[in-house]
């Protein structure tokens, strides 16, 4: 019982220094100047916000909290941090850990990520911090349905001032449009705009957690592409090649589309009828591509065309019909890449294989619905596989039986949701593998002919001798 009670003591000291040390923490750091642009011109927000951090307090600062409020965080793709070194021409960017937190006592639920810095902050030092946080699903069709014939109209719905959980000494917030056309927005003095350009502030001396809500209303005519579900499955053959095949389920998830459609309109007048719409699509795949084909549950679709290059190949494509809000198309690509650009082998003699992560497609959100971003199928014999990537995924191992496998190829499962382009980086999968395996199949089809061709021997041969008798 005795030792029951000093345990419970040492969890309770060791929470309340936690808790102190948190509050101490923010009250010891200061952000001098924040200045945050947020790029709304596409369906995809990108957020760029520079912070310069100052210590105030005795100690020094190993990492600071960027706060999010919660009807972001369920929409919030990605976050990364870079500290600035050096001054003007001579300036580097070094990139840092981010990595999602949780608080006690966050106010109004608010969401965390700790910025891990180079080197700790010591007492009077400063550090300009570059942050790019990027958000999907966020622009709000208003009205929710329109016509083939009317523009697309948004919302954005932030705040005029950064939510921080330090006191902000000085602070300004841009909201880029992707046109002139600006219905409304709120005015949270001083603000004003100026063509495609909101600005609100600057504004001094913000308390912690200050937020001033405001909300945008635009035109957006953008492609608000979206794959509900992408499967791609990478499949490696030791015989020279990787065969990759995508299946795309696309749908567009902009204001929905109600009233009947004219393909003759659309043909005639396509920038004033179905401005909102789109008909083709951007694919850029890796160089050195070949074998490519692009086709639906009814058969090829023609309406594609490749360029090939040195660094990437691009493939423009159109689905059979053009997208309108709530419209959907499910698709397919599929190409080979040569074995030798992708394929290598680690000093500790391993295999490994170094594709890219993500979708292939340009300025386009794979959605959180159903996601399988890499499928990879290694070849029969492969053991002790395992996935490198820079970000969490969801990992999982599965067998896969082709012509002729005996013990079935290993299959690494990748899942992620909410992923954007920014997504598109390379990964590795690590694995060993017996050249040995390779055999294992030609030698099935030799004996397999072998034995026919013996027991047609024997065959004729008894035929032959009850003829002669």
């Amino acid at each position: 019982m005795a030792a029951r009670n000093w345990i419970f003591a040492v969890a309770v000291a060791v929470a309340v220094f936690l808790s102190l040390s948190t509050f101490s923490s923010a009250q010891d750091l200061q952000i001098v100047n924040a200045e945050r642009r947020i790029d709304l011109s596409s369906h995809i927000v990108k957020a760029f916000l520079t912070l310069k951090v100052e210590n105030i307090g005795k100690d020094p600062a190993a990492d600071m909290l960027l706060a999010f409020p919660p009807t972001q965080i369920k929409n919030l793709a990605m976050v990364q941090a870079l500290a600035v070194m050096g001054k003007k021409k001579k300036k580097t960017y070094l990139p840092l850990d981010v990595k999602p937190t949780e608080q006690p006592d966050a106010p109004n639920d608010a969401g965390y990520f700790l910025v891990s810095f180079a080197t700790p902050l010591g007492p009077g030092e400063t550090v300009t911090l570059e942050v790019l946080y990027i958000l999907t699903h966020s622009l709000e069709p208003f009205p929710v349905e329109i016509t083939q014939s009317e523009s697309q109209l948004v919302y954005y719905h932030d705040s005029a001032v950064v939510l921080s959980p330090y006191h902000v000494k000085q602070q300004t917030t841009f909201f880029k449009t992707p046109s002139t056309r600006v219905e409304s927005f709120t005015s949270v003095e001083p603000a004003n705009r100026a063509g495609k350009e909101i600005k609100y502030g600057p504004y001094e001396d913000r308390a912690p957690y200050s937020y001033a809500p405001v909300i945008v209303h635009f035109e957006n005519n953008s492609p608000f592409a979206v794959v509900e579900e992408l499967v791609r499955e990478i499949e490696i053959s030791h015989w020279g090649s990787l065969q990759i095949t995508e299946n795309y389920r696309l749908t567009h998830g902009g204001a929905r589309h109600k009233g009947v459609f004219s393909r003759v309109e659309y043909q005639s007048r396509r920038s004033i009828t179905g401005s909102s719409s789109f008909n083709a699509l951007l694919a850029v795949l890796p160089p050195r591509v070949n074998s490519v084909y692009y086709r639906d549950d009814i058969g090829n679709i023609s309406t594609s065309h490749l360029r090939t290059g040195f660094k990437k190949s691009e493939l423009e494509f159109e689905p059979r019909y053009p997208l309108f809000g709530g419209w959907r198309a499910t698709f397919v690509i599929g190409y080979r890449v040569p074995l030798e650009d992708y394929l290598f082998e680690a000093p500790d003699g391993r295999r490994y294989l170094n594709f890219t992560f993500g979708c292939p497609l340009v300025e386009t959100i794979v959605n959180k619905l159903t996601l399988k971003v890499g499928l990879v199928v290694l070849p029969e014999g492969s053991k002790d596989p395992s996935a490198v990537l820079p970000f969490t995924v969801n990992q999982d191992l599965q067998v896969k039986y082709s012509y002729l496998d005996i013990v079935g190829r290993t299959v690494v499962v990748l899942q992620k949701d909410n992923v954007v382009p920014t997504h598109n980086v390379p990964f590795q999968v690590y694995y060993t593998f017996k050249p040995i395996y390779m055999l294992a199949e030609p030698l099935m089809l030799v004996s397999a002919f072998f034995f026919v061709f013996v027991t047609s021997l024997a065959y004729v041969h008894i035929d032959l001798n009850i003829v002669k008798k």
